[in-house]
């Protein structure tokens, strides 16, 4: 199979990106976020409200469509009276009793300072009982050089950390600001997201969820705990993680690749059957070049041994391997990318249903971890960018 030698785009991708499109977000930003051009998502965007004429199906549906116009008025003002309440609450469990009387003025204004990005200035000033005109004479004051460039770098750590969706720790905060040409020591950035109690999340234990099948066949480990390449699709891994909704479980499947990091295919649904794993191999197989003699490296699952899998594999032309059941570091790739996903999408949000679960997931694997999450194993690239590398040295070649 001839590898391709322009970019390609899922269909998958291409429908992520515009739905960040109509959230509705600027279309430029969106492009300039995932390595596009403007015209081509513009192209998307168009094609899809062509085809999707009453736009995206919403994740829920309203509850409001029997009220009056009057009913309606007073719901959003008590919605918005509701919302000015809990932002004043949330603020004011910030604020650690600097509403005592021996607590300077200056340290109030400081914390007002600090949430300005999140909070109205009026109420903070109301909250904490100091004037607004202070606040503002206070802030005014002119700083030290050193004081004004640790509080540009908070600005800038605050930001890098929340496009990561707070998952990032200093390490990966300090090279996604040396990509940016933002010059700071690893230690300055351990220091500043100390005073800005910015936490990445942390993992969970993750429960066993390989069932064995005794009667399977013997199936060699080809990988051997080597989960590296460098030509893509050649190597691939794969497993099955679980996601709590309030439907009952939904069971997700992943397609990774050993050269790229990249997710090539997953597949969600309510069941673990072999069904399951042969749709993911198979969404890997629409979207990407799966080499020719390569390797799909798993558990040994009765999913991953079944026959209706086995004879997907020798349809695509691809050797089976497993590891030792019970033993992690064997499946360590395809294990490390369900703790990440669960750590920094699943064990963080509450799920009504399986759609809602699967659009999420998708959202995740498509715009972030392929296109925007760095990685320490990649040198602090992203798997999109690894593979445009190799994307276009076959084009050179060619």
């Amino acid at each position: 199979m001839a590898g391709r030698t322009r970019r390609y785009y899922s269909p998958e991708f291409k429908e992520q990106a515009v739905l960040e499109v109509l959230r509705p977000r600027p279309n430029s930003q969106v492009a300039a976020e995932l390595g596009v051009d403007d015209g081509t998502l513009r192209k998307w965007v168009h094609t899809y409200r062509k085809t999707h004429p009453r736009g995206p199906v919403p994740a829920a549906a309203s509850d409001t469509g029997d009220l009056s116009a009057e009913e309606r008025a007073r719901l959003r003002a008590l919605e918005r009276e509701n919302q000015e309440l809990r932002a004043k609450i949330e603020f004011l469990g910030k604020s650690h009793g600097l509403l005592r009387p021996r607590v300077s003025v200056s340290e109030r204004y400081e914390l007002i300072d600090g949430e300005r990005a999140g909070y109205e200035v009026a109420m903070m000033c109301d909250a904490l009982e100091v004037s607004r005109s202070g606040y503002y004479d206070w802030r005014s004051r002119p700083a030290s050089a050193t004081a004004e460039r640790r509080e540009e770098l908070k600005g800038e750590i605050t930001r890098v950390f929340a496009a990561s969706r707070e998952t990032y720790g200093y390490r990966r905060v300090h090279a996604q600001l040396r990509r940016e040409g933002i010059e700071a020591g690893p230690e300055l950035v351990r220091a500043l997201m100390r005073e800005l109690e910015l936490e990445p999340c942390q993992p969970r234990p993750r429960p066993v969820t390989t069932v064995r099948d005794e009667y399977a066949s013997a199936t060699p480990d080809l990988v051997n705990q080597v989960f590296d390449d460098v030509v893509p699709g050649r190597t691939l891994v794969g497993d099955i993680t679980y996601i709590r909704t309030w439907e009952g479980f939904c069971y997700l499947a992943t397609v990774l690749d050993c050269c790229t990091k990249m997710v090539l295919g997953y597949a969600v649904a309510d069941h673990m059957r072999a069904g399951l794993v042969i749709d993911a191999i198979r969404m890997a197989e629409r979207n990407h070049d799966l080499h020719p003699g390569g390797i799909f490296h798993a558990d040994r699952g009765s999913q991953y041994t079944s026959m209706e899998f086995r004879d997907e594999l020798r349809r695509l032309g691809i050797r089976a391997s497993a590891g030792r059941t019970g033993v992690c570091w064997d499946n360590a790739m395809a294990e490390s990318f369900n703790g990440v996903i669960k750590n920094e999408l699943i064990y963080r949000t509450t799920y009504a249903t399986h759609a809602i679960a699967k659009r999420d997931i998708a959202r995740y694997v498509e715009l972030f971890y392929n296109r925007q999450r760095l990685h320490s194993t990649l040198g602090y690239r992203t798997p999109f960018e690894v593979y445009s590398e190799h994307v276009s040295k076959m084009a050179l070649a060619a």
